[in-house]
């Protein structure tokens, strides 16, 4: 008995690596290569290439494909019909289609990326990083960065829990959850967790 779901029109091909308590929904497909961590979930209309990493608890909402090149750290959440490209110069008449054609684009544990945004390959998004939605990512995103625009621009800076950060005298404290934050030459960093 397997210990991952995938709904009876979903097509999950022979070889792939899901981890317990993942749950794969209608109509999507995993591909042969591709690595899911544990309790993930994958909405309706879901594509996952050969070769694709995903980590545990990762969301990923209906209509998205995670194409060749793609690494997805653990609690990464991808909107509705984020887009990811994972080639830099694609042409019909000149196909790439083999493994060093692809470039990579990483998403680090933690990330957010809204609705309908855009992520361009090559970059990486860092750890709690927060991309809105619509937004097109052209190049790297510091950690817990707030992505807005397109081309995207850093807005401020987002906490672990979501919430937007406000900064006095390179700190912060989340009016949420009450996380303690630092800024130190454009790096944001938790000071310390509310007990």
């Amino acid at each position: 008995m397997s210990e991952h779901f995938a709904h009876e029109s979903a097509y999950v091909d022979e070889g792939v690596r899901i981890g317990k308590g993942t749950k794969i929904w209608h109509f999507s497909h995993v591909s042969g290569t591709a690595e899911i961590g544990e309790k993930c979930s994958l909405g309706q209309n879901v594509f996952v290439a050969d070769r694709v990493k995903i980590g545990n608890h990762v969301k990923i909402q209906n209509n998205v494909s995670v194409y060749e090149g793609v690494v997805l750290e653990d609690y990464v959440f991808c909107g509705p019909s984020c887009v990811f490209t994972n080639v830099r110069t694609p042409r019909s008449a000149f196909p790439r289609n083999r493994p060093e054609d692809y470039t990579t684009t990483v998403v680090k544990h933690g990330a957010s990326i809204g609705a309908n945004a855009t992520i361009v390959c090559g970059t990486t998004i860092g750890a709690w990083a927060f991309v809105a939605a619509g937004a097109v990512v052209t190049k790297d995103v510091p950690a817990y960065a707030l992505m807005a625009g397109v081309p995207a621009r850093q807005i401020g800076w987002a906490c672990q829990c979501g919430v937007r950060l406000q900064f006095e005298a390179e700190r912060a404290l989340c009016s949420s959850c009450g996380r303690r934050y630092r800024k130190q030459d454009e790096r944001v960093a938790l000071e310390e967790a509310n007990q």
